[in-house]
Order: C-alpha cells, then structure tokens, then sequence
C-alpha cells in the first residue's frame, strides 16, 4: 500500500469521491473481505460487494489475499493507498492552468501552481512506481507569523532575492531542469 495515491482519471475520480466508496476506501486501510466490511460499515454485503468491483476496476482497491474455506475462496481487499489525491488531469480541459492567470499575487494563480504540481509530479511518481525507481524531491514546509504587512513583503523581496541567487548558482544548461516553487498563504484558524 503506497502512502498516497494521485487519482488521474475523471472515472477513478468519480469513484473514489462517492460518499459510500469513499467510506469504504477509508476502512479498507486494513484488508478485510467484503463480507467482514459490510458486517463494519452496516450495508448489506451484496451491495458492498458492488462499490468494491467499481472501485477495484479504478485500482483504487487491489486483492492482498485469497482465503479457502471449504469450497468457497473468500476474496481479502484492501486499498492501495492509504490517502489519495485527485490530479488536476482529472479535470483535463478545466483544469487551472497557471500560465493563464496574469495576476501571480493572486490566489486563483497559487491553486493553479498547486494543481500543476499534484499533476506533475503524480505522473513522475507513477512512471517512478513502474520503472521499479524512487522519485527524488524537496520540499519545505515551515511556518512564520510576520508583525507587519511591511515584514511580509520585506520577507519576499529577501527570499526572492534568495532563490534567484541559488538558482543562478546552481543553475546549468545541461541539467536535468527541476521545477521550484516557492508559496506562502496565511494559515487558516482551524489548522493554528
């Protein structure tokens, strides 16, 4: 079981976010038989039994083992991450595009940027995943209360400052090119 997963497809999408598939993606974090998840979640096993094929037909469930009991194979499920995220490819034509939003202040343009990244490197981690190889990346992720209006945008002019110098530094034409972003929004009330 993979620690994420980035949905891609509009029909594996569709599914997961159904209330009843998404519920059962949630328990299927540990694998169970339809029978045992039907007996947790309180929905007939027939029924249960029909989400998990559709689910199973996204990949978003895959079989961890065949159980025999007498004549009978009872089939083990589980999901194949434990979250996931749906990729802006999902969306295909309606998906934000940030080279369209002139207004890089906005934040409309930092959805946009985090929605090509979920699509970018979902797809690197997917090709990643099958050639058997490890996606290298980096990421930051901190937190800092400005006093001021004036602090944050000394705070940006620094940091700008700060990674056009790296970039330049570090930068060669014959590279492999790697994308950096760099965003800050203030914290919402229920994550302080």
């Amino acid at each position: 079981m993979q620690d994420v997963e980035i949905i891609e497809s509009a029909p594996a999408a569709a599914a997961a976010l159904d209330p009843i598939r998404a519920r059962l993606l949630g328990e299927l974090a540990v694998p169970t038989s339809a029978a045992g998840l039907a007996a947790r979640v309180g929905i007939t096993r027939q029924k249960v039994n029909y989400h998990l094929k559709a689910l199973e037909q996204h990949g978003l469930v895959e079989l961890a083992e065949e159980r025999r009991h007498g004549g009978i194979t009872e089939r083990v499920l589980q999901a194949t991450a434990a979250s996931y995220v749906v990729s802006p490819a999902a969306l295909s034509a309606s998906a934000a595009d940030p080279d369209a939003n002139a207004d890089h202040l906005s934040a409309s343009y930092l959805v946009a940027l985090a929605g090509r990244l979920v699509r970018e490197v979902g797809a690197l981690a997917r090709r990643a995943g099958v050639s058997g190889r490890r996606l290298s990346t980096l990421s930051i992720d901190t937190e800092i209360g400005f006093r001021s209006a004036a602090d944050r945008a000394a705070f940006a002019a620094d940091l700008t400052a700060a990674v056009l110098d790296l970039a330049a530094r570090y930068h060669h034409d014959d590279g492999r090119p790697h994308r950096l972003l760099v965003a800050a929004h203030p914290l919402p009330e229920e994550s302080r």
